[in-house]
């Protein structure tokens, strides 16, 4: 078995996808998005977060019902995308923690969220400089004229 820490988030979550299925990883990082984190198992922490997660699951970082599973679960959708999970990540365009604001941006802009555009536009005036950067991406991506 190859240690998590030599894999890519990428690799990890296609291996996760490969464990469990693609609709049960979405739905778990639907769960985690939504601040639902005591119905995701540790295995999906771990395969979202690599060894960070493992130290979440110790309670560091503020453990499981901290902002790094949001990011993990925003992240996971960026390398196994479903529609099922639009509501989810134009949620996370409005999460207190910037880094979950600018990897839903990257989610929106990658899988061209048609949905998401009123809600990554509004990104665009973010106080965190890398959030209005990948917010503005996915404007541009998601306009002919990058409105």
């Amino acid at each position: 078995m190859t240690a998590v820490s030599s894999l890519t988030p990428e690799q990890r979550i296609a291996l996760e996808c490969g464990r469990r299925g693609s609709p049960a990883l979405v739905a778990g990082c639907v769960a985690l998005l939504h601040g639902r984190h005591t119905e995701v198992d540790d295995a999906l922490i771990v395969a979202l977060g690599g060894e960070h997660g493992r130290s979440v699951l110790l309670g560091y970082d503020y453990g499981k019902g901290g902002y790094w599973p949001r990011v993990w679960a925003a992240r996971g959708l960026l390398h196994a995308w479903d529609p099922a999970a639009t509501e989810a990540i134009i949620r996370a365009t409005a999460d207190d923690a910037w880094r979950v604001r600018e990897m839903a941006a990257k989610v929106i802009a990658r899988h061209r969220v048609g949905d998401a555009l009123d809600a990554v536009a509004g990104l665009r005036a973010d106080a965190v400089p890398r959030v209005r950067a990948a917010a503005e991406r996915a404007v541009r991506l998601l306009t002919a004229d990058g409105a």
